[in-house]
Formats: C-alpha cells, sequence, structure tokens
C-alpha cells in the first residue's frame, strides 16, 4: 500500500485544506484501507478519512487521487483533485470495496484507463465536478454502484484500454478479475449534466445494471448518437443485461442491443425518447459484435411518449400506443407491426 497518505488500522484522520502531491507509480494521494483483506462485500474496521477543502495531485501509474479499499470509509468534501497516470481515477476504489460520499470540489482525470470515478464500492457525489479527458467519466465493477446528485459529468474518452472494444463514458461491466463480485450494478444520477465528447453514452457488458435518470441534462457530441450499448464486448462470463429507468427525463439517440443481450427501459413522470433500437454493432476496433436486435422490453407511463426515428424490433411493449409517435416508422412487437 503505498501512498502520500495512508489510513488504516480502525483509525480516523481528519484533513482540512493542504496540498497533497505524489508523483511515485502506485502511490495515491490519500489512501483509505479498511482492514477487510480485500474481501468483496466484507465489512471493514472502521478506518475512516474526512478531508475537506484539499488539492490532491498525483502524477504516477496507479496513483488515484482519493483511493478507497478493504471496506474503508472516505468523506471527502470540497477537493480540487487532478490525476495524470495510466489507471489512475481521481476517485477510486479496488478490492475489498467501501464506502465514499463526495460533496462538492472538482475531480479531474487525465491517462489512460483513468474515469473520473472507479467503483468497486458504494459510491455517492453531490455538488461535484467530474471531468475526464483521455477515458471514461465513470467506470462500474460488478455488484457496485455510483450515485450523482446535481454533478456535471465531463468525459472524452479517446482511447480504449486494456480488453475494451468500445470507447464510451459510462462503462458499466464485470472483468472477472475478482475486484469485485458478481451481481447487479447500479448508476443512478439526479439532475446535473452529463456530456459524452465521444463514444456511446452507455456501455453495458459482462453484468446486470440498473440505470437509473432523472431530470439530467444529457449532451450526447459523438456523431454516432448511440445513447446505449448492450452487447458482448471483451470480457464474458455473464449476461449483457440493462435496465434503464427514466423518470422527469429527456432520452434521444440510438439503443443498441445485441443478439445475446437484454434490455429494458421504463419511461415514466413525462420522460421521452426520440430515437430508435437497433441490434446491427460494430465496436470500436471495427470487429461486427451483433446484426440482429435482443430481448427488448419497452414501458411507458400513460405521461411519457416515444419518437421513432427509424423502424424498429422489440420483444414487449407495455403501455398506450398514443404515447407512440411513429413519425413515419414502424414499431414492431414480437414481429407484428404495432
Amino acid at each position: 500500500m503505498n501512498a502520500a497518505v495512508l489510513v488504516k488500522d480502525g483509525s480516523t484522520t481528519t484533513i482540512t485544506g493542504g496540498t497533497i502531491n505524489s508523483d511515485a507509480s502506485g502511490a495515491n494521494g490519500v489512501f483509505c484501507y479498511g482492514g477487510n483483506g480485500g474481501k468483496n462485500g466484507g465489512s471493514g474496521d472502521g478506518t475512516t478519512v474526512v478531508i475537506r477543502d484539499t488539492k490532491i495531485t498525483t502524477t504516477g501509474s496507479g496513483s488515484g487521487g482519493i483511493m478507497t479499499t478493504g471496506g474503508g470509509i472516505t468523506k471527502a468534501y470540497n477537493l480540487t483533485v487532478t490525476t495524470s497516470g495510466q489507471s489512475s481515477a481521481a476517485i477510486r476504489t479496488d478490492r475489498g470495496g467501501g464506502t465514499v460520499t463526495v460533496d462538492g470540489g472538482t475531480y479531474t482525470s487525465n491517462g489512460l484507463g483513468s474515469p473520473a470515478i472507479y467503483s468497486t464500492a458504494d459510491i455517492t457525489v453531490s455538488n461535484a465536478q467530474l471531468i475526464s479527458n483521455l477515458s471514461e467519466g465513470v467506470c462500474i465493477e460488478g455488484k457496485n454502484s455510483i450515485s450523482l446528485t446535481n454533478c456535471t459529468l465531463t468525459a472524452n474518452n479517446t482511447k480504449r484500454n486494456g480488453n475494451a472494444k468500445f470507447v464510451d463514458t459510462i462503462m458499466i461491466y464485470q472483468s472477472m478479475s475478482g475486484d469485485a463480485d458478481s451481481g447487479t450494478s447500479s448508476f443512478s444520477m439526479t439532475g446535473g449534466s452529463l456530456i459524452s465528447k465521444n463514444g456511446h453514452v452507455f456501455h453495458v457488458t459482462n453484468t446486470n445494471a440498473i440505470i437509473n435518470l432523472t431530470s439530467v441534462a444529457v449532451v450526447n457530441e459523438d456523431e454516432s448518437k448511440v445513447l446505449l450499448s448492450v452487447c458482448a464486448d471483451g470480457w464474458n462470463g455473464a449476461s449483457n443485461i440493462a435496465s434503464v429507468n427514466a423518470h422527469k427525463q429527456e432520452l434521444e439517440g440510438v439503443m443498441l442491443v445485441g443478439s445475446d443481450s437484454k434490455l429494458t427501459l421504463n419511461l415514466s413522470d413525462h420522460s421521452s425518447f426520440v430515437g430508435t433500437i437497433s441490434g446491427n454493432i460494430v465496436n470500436a476496433a471495427g470487429d461486427v459484435v451483433s446484426t440482429q436486435v435482443g430481448e427488448v422490453s419497452v414501458v411507458l407511463d400513460a405521461t411519457s411518449t416515444w419518437t421513432l426515428t427509424a423502424d424498429t424490433y422489440i420483444s414487449s411493449f407495455t403501455g398506450d400506443v398514443s404515447c407512440i409517435n411513429n413519425n413515419g416508422y414502424t414499431l414492431y412487437v414480437n414481429g407484428s407491426a404495432l
């Protein structure tokens, strides 16, 4: 365990103000280790870091800004965190997980494979600026979660890393490395802005993911306008399943669902989707992933709408057909035109 500041053995450390710098490989800025020996889902020993109004800068590879593992507890307020190395998320967790709460501040990552947030834990962030200049904005691995409230998340993912065959802003996956238990992954965002400059906005592979969006301003600057892809990627051993729950939410673009994958789309509380769902998928490496759409279920409540932008094939539809604007196209449900 290498870090500029290392907290462990059940202690509680409070840091206020100041500057923390690290320039070595594997040297996290502030490392909270909860002592559970890397047992995913295991309780920690109570080790807690409370840090506020501090500037943290790391330049080496494997050097997160604030790092939590082994069931540790990190509470961060109004930090300015900048990382530039590979595999150096600004808000970082690893095997054994823990609980991370962030309120306020700016968290910027600049390296390859370095999202603003990497979650193998339960992470809650409010009122923060999250910026990734080369990698995903956030990654969730396995049975873990990220919840954002009134945040601005901006990502410009321009270079694939490791096994990844896609570029995306929010990646939800299971690597099967043992760093995270398998199970349901969860991403929730309420308010704020999600700005995706390159690639797919959401990408789900090799896990079961729940995506909850409420009143988020989604800006998709990529020319492909892919809002979501659920399909095979560079990992295997589990299914590709996503449930998207939109509340008071505007969505636009293409949702891609591979032939071996599953999507449930729920629109409620005056939500809208302008777009189509397709199974024609080519990854960023140029490989054909799928040519047929997988299992897709769409549920609209009476206040929500779907405007088609192409002929679309889904497995099931629940709702009032008057909530669908065909826009000159045809929706096929289980092979029959609706």
